[in-house]
């Protein structure tokens, strides 16, 4: 217990820290008032803070279970092929149902020496294959029914840039990670760790509750005042100066001056107005649907980056460390950018 101790004693510094930015916040930033920070910082934080909390306990009651393994028998094929074993495959089974327990089952296997930090990284970067899917119900059918064809060749060419990109990984891992020395098979050690999994799967409340208060704690200290100060720098604009200024470099010859209402709707407003603006012009015939298509994936490189910076930052830098969590998301956002180019492009010359 004594561990927990300062953990909880730097989160206590953490959130005052935090409250004092949210009050400068309120003082010197004009869109900024006590209404705004309750609205927009306080009960979103709050809910994020709930989801990542259900995200760990889930991840904890699945390794004191035993269940992991059975998890990742669903993919064992395909990371046996990248050499990364049956525990990052348990983490993409899960990623279908919470990338927060993903992630935290893939940072206590890192920290715990049963996985490499190149492991990590790469099934990370995996697992944005069933994160795809994770989200695709929400958007899918107000897509399709807005734009029709164009949605769906849309949504066609998206899950073949996810697609692409997890086959190269894998492909990557098969002739350059380095296989576990049997830590990941029915080896003597992994016996006996079967045996302590029993024992943990005969009172799942003792595991929650030696190691749930004090992760939850490390990683609300990063969460909570990152959290606020992503939303006091968008109160103050710099993530619509950053999309103006991607904006004025967008290439009209890849994308119609028609089109870039589309474009720029994507990013600068909610995500389906720029799907609305896309369904008007196609209804009018003011651009054609490989205009459309084209201008939505556009709309999809510039906007994406920059809302997964605002929004997943501090979950990344808390679950994994500030420095891991940021390497993450850069390298996963870039690889998914280079990917969504590359099927555009070939969109672009074969339509």
């Amino acid at each position: 217990m004594q561990k927990q101790k300062p953990k909880y004693k730097r989160l206590a510094v953490s959130i005052a820290v935090s409250m004092l930015m949210a009050a400068a916040g309120t003082l010197f930033i004009d869109a900024m008032d006590m209404e705004t920070v309750t609205d927009r910082i306080v009960l979103p934080l709050a809910r994020l803070c709930v989801f990542i909390g259900l995200g760990l306990a889930a991840a904890q009651v699945l390794e004191a279970k035993g269940w992991t393994r059975r998890l990742g028998f669903l993919a064992r094929p395909m990371f046996s092929y990248a050499n990364l074993g049956d525990r990052c495959s348990a983490t993409f089974s899960a990623a279908f149902f919470s990338g927060v327990s993903a992630n935290a089952m893939l940072v206590d296997y890192h920290r715990e020496g049963k996985i490499t930090k190149q492991q990590m990284f790469l099934t990370n970067f995996i697992n944005q294959f069933p994160a795809f899917f994770l989200h695709l119900p929400t958007t899918f059918f107000v897509v399709v029914s807005i734009t029709k064809t164009a949605g769906l060749i849309y949504f066609g060419l998206t899950f073949a840039a996810v697609a692409l990109r997890t086959i190269l990984f894998v492909i990557y891992g098969r002739f350059f990670v380095r296989r576990q020395p049997e830590g990941e098979k029915a080896s003597p050690d992994s016996r006996q760790e079967n045996g302590r999994q029993q024992q943990k799967t005969n009172n799942v409340l003792d595991a929650l509750k030696a190691r749930l208060p004090n992760r939850y704690a490390g990683i609300l200290f990063y969460v909570v005042p990152i959290y606020v100060g992503i939303s006091l720098l968008t109160a103050m604009g710099a993530f619509d100066y950053l999309r103006d200024a991607m904006a004025g470099r967008l290439a009209v010859e890849f994308v119609p001056v028609e089109a870039l209402s589309v474009v720029i709707l994507s990013f600068v407003a909610e995500f389906t107005s720029g799907f609305a603006a896309a369904g008007a012009l196609l209804d009018q015939g003011v651009i054609t649907v490989k205009e459309t298509v084209l201008a939505l994936i556009a709309g999809n490189i510039l906007a994406f980056p920059v809302r997964a910076l605002r929004h997943q930052i501090p979950r990344y830098m808390g679950i994994f460390s500030p420095k891991t969590g940021l390497q993450l998301l850069l390298l996963g956002q870039l690889f998914r950018v280079v990917s969504l180019i590359i099927v555009a492009v070939i969109y672009y010359a074969v339509a």
